[in-house]
């Protein structure tokens, strides 16, 4: 028999770690090659570990709602093949190899404060989420005794110390000991404070509701985004009058030709990725000494369940028709509601269009979808009395677009230019000169 190890996967390509949701194997369990062991959420996705191999479950090393890093071993498995007797020393070779691989991996993303935080005395043993805990925490390494392999330092001899509320800190009285406390100080802006538990009261009625993974990795995204990227906001209002009779003319026989329905957000998700061509510092990123202008334009849509939001990817959106949208946009929203999304339907976006709007919203902030630069927010179309050329005054219907952007990469100028050409693309979608094929 042989011990072979199952790793915390690299589910999306900014995504350095990831909790384990629920274990959907135990100890002693028979399974086979690509069947799944684990759910994880990450920041952008939920989805399972499958296994590498043919064999039995031997240990589960992580618990449920622990944070692993890409590369850590998450569990093992016994295989036939050679001498169990060599894993424990192939283990040990393959934790001194896992921290250079994620120090690797996280040097390419901007979330990844742990690859770059100074080491105690001893840290080639600590893995990277053991040293992001540490550092969230104030935690000093060096006073921790390790429950694990070789007295290895694990998440949960922090998370007991972290329980009891005695942190062991350094007294600044060795160069080591310095060393330790300045570690979380080198981390980038970028890595926000783990929130503390906080102490409401609570009265007789009063319901707690848990925190799911996805909804904490809803929340650390989101607080990112407004700790590190300065946001500013503004509006725009279009009237939409002869898209909405365009389309509402179409529609009956568009849905019994093609089977889904033509929607407004298809039309608006259109116009915004022909104004990005057009426009292509709005398709940018912030990128600490560089800005980088993305070359394809992919429109992330927000899709909401009953306890999450998902931002999906509609693909070189520039390139597709209005139907081709409207067809990517019923498909996605129907993978996730089915909960058969998958981690690359929710990679590659490079702006996000939210449609605000169907929840009857007439005016609203975005939170840009990080590290994007802008986030536009399609509000509720309504009809609204309009002075007219000549001073006539008619029902006409309007539409707020409100854009919330990083201001490190964009300005007013370019903002105001590219809602101008919004409302100059959608005030023209007319049967006459728009096609949705």
């Amino acid at each position: 028999m042989a011990l072979e190890q199952i790793k915390m996967p690299q589910l999306g390509e900014s995504v350095t770690e990831g909790t384990i949701e629920k274990w959907l194997v135990s100890p002693g369990d028979h399974v086979n090659k690509y069947d799944p062991l684990a759910e994880v959420n990450t920041d952008k996705v939920t989805a399972e570990i499958p296994s590498s191999f043919t064999g039995v479950i031997k240990e589960l090393i992580a618990s449920e709602g622990d944070t692993f890093a890409v590369g850590e071993v998450v569990c093992t498995i016994e295989t036939e093949g050679g001498a169990t007797e060599s894993a424990p020393a192939e283990e040990t070779k393959e934790e001194t190899k896992q921290e250079p691989q994620a120090t690797q991996t996280q040097e390419k993303s901007p979330s990844s404060a742990p690859a770059k935080m100074e080491r105690p005395a001893g840290a080639g043993r600590f893995s990277p989420a053991v040293l992001k805990m540490a550092g969230e925490h104030g935690i000093d390494l060096n006073l921790v005794d390790g429950s694990g392999k070789e007295g290895r330092i694990t998440r949960k001899d922090l998370q007991k110390i972290i329980d009891s509320g005695e942190i062991p800190q350094a007294k600044a009285t060795s160069a080591v000991e310095e060393k330790t406390q300045e570690a979380p100080k080198s981390a980038p802006a970028a890595q926000a404070p783990a929130a503390p538990k906080q102490d409401i009261p609570t009265m007789p009625g009063d319901v707690e509701i848990p925190v799911t993974g996805i909804r904490k990795a809803i929340a650390a995204n989101m607080l990112r985004s407004k700790h590190e990227a300065p946001h500013a906001w503004t509006m725009i209002e279009v009237d939409v009058t002869n898209l909405v009779s365009y389309r509402d003319s179409i529609k009956t026989e568009f849905k019994q030709k093609e089977g889904f329905n033509v929607t407004y957000f298809a039309f608006f998700v259109k116009a915004v990725a022909q104004a990005l061509k057009e426009f292509p510092m709005m398709n940018s990123m912030w990128a600490g000494d560089k800005i980088i202008q993305k070359k394809d334009i992919n429109i992330s849509i927000a899709v909401a369940t009953e306890d999450a939001l998902y931002v999906p990817v509609i693909k070189h959106a520039d390139e597709k028709t209005i139907k081709g949208i409207a067809r990517e946009i019923n498909e996605l929203a129907g993978k996730v509601r089915a909960g058969k999304l998958k981690s690359e339907d929710m990679q590659g976006g490079t702006f996000t269009v939210n449609n605000t709007g169907s929840f009857g919203s007439v005016q609203s902030m975005g939170i840009i979808n990080y590290p994007q630069a802008a986030i536009l927010q399609v509000e509720s179309i309504v009809k609204r009395p309009v002075i007219m050329d000549g001073g006539m005054i008619a029902a006409r219907d309007m539409v707020n677009l409100c854009l919330s952007l990083d201001h490190r990469v964009l300005d007013g100028l370019v903002c105001g230019r590219f809602l101008a050409r919004v409302k100059e693309i959608l005030e023209n979608m007319t049967k006459e000169n728009t096609s949705v094929y």
